[in-house]
C-alpha cells in the first residue's frame, strides 16, 4: 500500500511511512488531518497474484448523512480506479451527498486536493462516477538549501499547535499585522500552511519579510524542501498577483492545480398511482 501512496506524492512530500495505513484503519492516524467521528474504512485492490494494484479510503458522518472519499490510488490505471470509486460509492451509499479530496487542511502525506494535471485518470474516475470537480488552489513548491541567506528576525516566533508548528506574528503598537504558520514534517520536508497581512498594511512589504524569515526559520530546523498553497480564494482575490510574485521571487515553482469533488445523490422522483 505504501508503494501505491508513494507514486502519487508530490515534489516536497514525504513518503508514507512504515504503519501509516496501519495507523490510519486503525483512527491513530486520522486521514487528511480529520478528527474523524468514525474510524475510516480502508479497502484493497487486488489482483489474481494476490498483489495490490489501488486502495481506497472513505469515512462518513451519521448525522449529516455526508460521506469523504480522502485517499484514492491505483498507479492511474482507469479500471482499477474506476472500481475503487464504484466500491465507495457502495459504503457510502447512505450518504445524501459525497466529497471527495475536500475539507481539510493538508496532512505529512500530501495536499488536501487532487493534483488535476498530474492525476488526470484519477479525475476521469471521479467525474464518470457522477462528480463534479472545482479548482480549489495551486501547489508551489521549492527546495530549501542549507546555506539559505539569513532573513532579518522581524516576527515573534510562537508555538502552534493546529497546525502542530511555528506561528510567526509581526506586530506594531503592539497588534497583529501580519501572520505566518510553518512546520517540519518526516522527510525534512516543510509545509508553510498560510502568510496573511492585514488588508490596511498590505503593500508595505510585510509579507516579505515574514515569508524571508519562515524560510531562515525552517531551514534552521533542517528543512530541505518547502511547500504551499494558494488556495482557490486568494488567487481570486485583489491580491492574486502579489501572492504569486512573492512566492516567485523566493524561489516556488508552480507543480499543479489541485482540485476538491463532490457528488449529490439523485433524488427520487415521485410517481402518483
Amino acid at each position: 500500500m505504501r508503494d501505491l501512496i508513494d507514486a502519487d506524492r508530490l515534489p516536497g512530500q514525504p513518503h508514507c511511512v512504515p504503519g501509516q495505513p496501519a495507523a490510519e484503519r486503525s483512527g491513530a492516524a486520522p486521514l487528511s488531518g480529520w478528527a474523524a467521528p468514525a474510524r475510516p474504512r480502508i479497502s484493497v485492490l487486488v489482483d489474481a497474484g494476490d498483489r495490490a494494484r489501488g486502495i481506497v479510503a472513505y469515512l462518513s458522518w451519521a448525522d449529516v448523512r455526508t460521506g469523504l472519499i480522502c485517499r484514492l490510488h491505483a498507479h492511474e490505471n482507469p479500471p482499477a480506479l474506476r472500481a475503487l470509486v464504484g466500491h465507495a460509492l457502495g459504503g457510502l451509499a447512505h450518504c445524501l451527498r459525497v466529497e471527495a479530496f475536500v475539507g481539510a487542511p493538508a496532512d505529512a502525506v500530501g495536499p488536501v486536493g487532487l493534483p488535476r494535471t498530474r492525476r488526470a485518470a484519477t479525475h476521469d474516475a471521479l467525474v464518470q462516477s457522477g462528480f463534479t470537480g472545482r479548482p480549489q488552489g495551486c501547489y508551489l513548491h521549492r527546495s530549501l538549501p542549507a546555506d539559505v541567506p539569513s532573513a532579518k528576525a522581524v516576527a515573534d516566533v510562537l508555538p502552534c499547535e493546529m497546525p502542530p508548528g511555528r506561528r510567526l506574528i509581526i506586530r506594531e503598537a503592539a497588534e497583529p499585522v501580519a501572520e505566518a504558520v510553518v512546520s517540519v514534517g518526516p522527510d525534512r520536508t516543510a509545509t508553510i500552511h498560510w502568510i496573511e497581512t492585514l488588508p490596511s498594511r498590505r503593500r508595505s512589504g510585510l509579507a516579505r519579510l515574514l515569508l524571508g524569515q519562515a524560510l531562515t526559520l525552517l531551514a534552521e530546523e533542517g528543512a530541505t524542501d518547502v511547500s504551499a498553497v494558494l488556495d482557490d480564494a486568494q488567487q481570486r482575490s485583489p491580491g492574486r498577483a502579489a501572492a504569486s510574485r512573492l512566492f516567485d521571487s523566493f524561489g516556488f515553482t508552480f507543480v499543479d492545480d489541485l482540485w476538491g469533488y463532490q457528488r449529490q445523490r439523485p433524488r427520487a422522483t415521485r410517481r402518483d398511482a
